[in-house]
């Protein structure tokens, strides 16, 4: 069978490879039918990601169709669609036994810290598995799992109904934490450098858009909000400078979602933390979204709504990462199609 793997950063390979066996009981075979790329897959291309190891098989925005299961698989059935939920865990460290299993000592991120599916048959425990209605289409499934980093994002922000969310950046992963964000009831704020990523983010909700080349940043969120600040920031962008911004712009007793990996520090004083008495939180993949999510999908209530820009055969998958490299404005959501 056909996978896409990643020997080392810069090169790219579509590879023939053993087709997966059921081994245990509780396993599903699943046969692959939309992926998406993701920024982690590009920074792991870019060899930029500091987690991830090689050679790899790239991919966890992943939907597929149920083919065989294992004796003990009581929740699926053969010919059933499904999403994969992408992380594996101990169960036993602090953190899993906090119900936070996404940060787990020991986790495991399918197609970045083991093989993931960006190839033609993966086969999975039972648990990993989410059942999506088959008259979802594929393009729709494929986006669940982006969908289950912004309602991680928005939970871990706490955001309710009333709220003032400011988001920064409008790329793929801003627009699902603005989807969520929305169903939530809140009032979104939202900025980017790009003003087609901003008009897009019109078309999926926002109630405002700053473009910070534009105008002054932290004087027009002021102004949005009558001086009080963003309740919520969420920031998905991930650099040091937009994570000073955020503790400048939030109201007091607000909270500041990270959502980066940038390891370059930030320069913030102790003074408006403590004075507004702001919650900073972190935000790391999802912790028991998928539920929530898949039903919203089921439901129609997240669409992406032509999130999805570009779609590529397995067989162009080298294209498709050179063309996602050189055209960032352009590109949206790239997904590797099976069929």
């Amino acid at each position: 069978m056909k996978a896409v793997m990643i020997p080392e950063a810069h090169k790219i390979e579509v590879l023939d490879v053993p087709q997966p066996e059921i081994k245990q009981d509780n396993e599903v075979l699943v046969k692959i039918k939309r992926v998406g790329i993701c920024g982690s897959d590009m920074h792991i291309y870019h060899g930029t990601n500091p987690l991830a190891t090689y050679p790899r098989i790239v991919g966890h925005e992943v939907t597929g169709e149920v083919i065989e299961i294992g004796s003990n698989v009581s929740s699926l059935t053969v010919g059933d669609h499904v999403v994969i939920e992408p992380i594996s865990y101990c169960g036993t460290c602090y953190a899993c036994k906090s119900g936070r299993p996404n940060v787990c000592k020991e986790v495991s991120v399918f197609g970045v810290h083991e093989d993931g599916g960006m190839r033609e048959i993966v086969v999975l425990p039972e648990k990993q598995l989410h059942k999506v209605d088959p008259e979802i289409s594929w393009d729709e499934a494929v986006m669940a799992e982006p969908y289950t980093i912004g309602a991680q994002a928005v939970w871990r922000g706490n955001v309710k109904e009333g709220n003032t969310v400011f988001i920064q950046g409008a790329g793929p992963i801003g627009i699902c934490v603005l989807k969520m964000a929305k169903l939530n009831g809140a009032t979104v704020i939202i900025s980017d450098i790009t003003n087609n990523r901003l008009e897009f983010a019109k078309e999926n909700g926002a109630d405002y858009t700053i473009n910070p080349t534009e105008v002054d940043l932290e004087s027009k969120i002021y102004e949005i909000t009558n001086n009080e600040g963003a309740n919520i920031v969420i920031d998905a962008v991930g650099t040091p400078q937009t994570f000073e911004l955020s503790v400048k712009v939030a109201s007091a007793a607000g909270n500041v979602v990270t959502l980066g990996f940038n390891e370059k520090p930030s320069s913030i004083a102790l003074l408006p933390i403590t004075k507004k008495e702001l919650t900073i939180t972190g935000s790391r993949l999802q912790t028991n979204q998928f539920g929530k999510v898949v039903q919203l999908i089921n439901e129609k209530k997240l669409t992406h709504a032509g999130l999805i820009t570009h779609k590529f055969h397995i067989s162009e998958a080298k294209e498709a990462f050179e063309f996602v490299e050189k055209n960032p404005e352009k590109v949206r959501k790239a997904v590797i199609i099976f069929d």
